[in-house]
């Protein structure tokens, strides 16, 4: 198993149809002690029930990753309650409703800078105080949560798609700077996946349908498949790897039309 003994952090865990779910899985299958957090104190007992499904659950905080001060309240009660961890998954993002249904142009100012601080910035934090806290383990893997809307135009994606593109840049800069302490940053590229986030995407079904047609494998990728990625980036496997951004999306992002 990639992750015996290993204990994970996945952040962002909304339901059962988020990426982060399939990721869960694949980490308890994989032999990961996993630990979560969530957005919203209300949120708790709904959080709870879906979790204890899995075996190797821990704990979940309730965390507003936006606020720097709740990280770092989190991050002492992790080590306080586990010590040091192993892997973190940053699965975080939000961008207002009317800056995706709305042409790119017409992005406000308050909406430009809330998708870059929550989906962006947020990842670039929680790597700052889980070092400076001391809670990563030696050779620890970091990875988020990206998508292809990064580097091409995808309508209705827009300003996530922007801010995608900060996170994919930050990864490298975060890399270069965790190297030499032996900490993996990285991001997987998941293909589209029917979400409650990607329901903010106007005409989502419509890219869903074009994956299936153009990719080289001809289909759609699952929660779990992106959470195979996700482990593997987790593990020990990927020692050699950081930095990067590793796409599951059967293969879609290397077609030219």
């Amino acid at each position: 198993m990639l992750l015996e003994n290993k204990k994970i952090l996945i952040m962002g865990i909304r339901n059962k149809w988020s990426i982060a779910w399939g990721a869960a899985i694949k980490a308890a299958e994989n032999g990961a002690e996993l630990i979560f957090t969530y957005q919203g104190e209300e949120n708790k007992e709904k959080i709870e029930n879906l979790l204890s499904e899995l075996p190797s659950f821990k704990k979940a905080y309730a965390c507003d990753a936006s606020s720097d001060e709740d990280l770092e309240r989190v991050f002492k009660e992790i080590k306080k309650d586990f010590g040091k961890i192993d892997g973190i998954l940053h699965s975080i993002a939000h961008a207002f409703t009317d800056d995706l249904r709305n042409d790119f142009i017409n992005t406000s100012k308050e909406g430009f800078a809330h998708a870059n601080d929550v989906s962006a910035y947020s990842f670039v934090a929680t790597c700052r105080i889980a070092k400076e806290l001391d809670v990563l383990n030696e050779e620890a893997s970091l990875v988020s949560l990206t998508y292809y809307g990064s580097t091409k135009v995808l309508p209705g994606y827009n300003v996530m798609g922007v801010a995608k593109a900060a996170l994919e840049c930050s990864v490298r800069y975060l890399a270069d700077n965790l190297g030499p302490q032996g900490v993996r940053v990285n991001a997987v590229s998941a293909g589209p996946i029917k979400t409650l986030s990607s329901k903010g995407i106007k005409d989502f079904n419509s890219i869903l349908d074009v994956v299936e047609e153009k990719a080289p494998l001809r289909r759609n990728v699952t929660q779990e498949e992106v959470g195979n990625a996700v482990v593997f980036m987790l593990s020990d496997m990927a020692r050699a790897i950081t930095g990067q951004i590793v796409y599951a999306d059967s293969g879609y992002n290397i077609m030219g039309i």
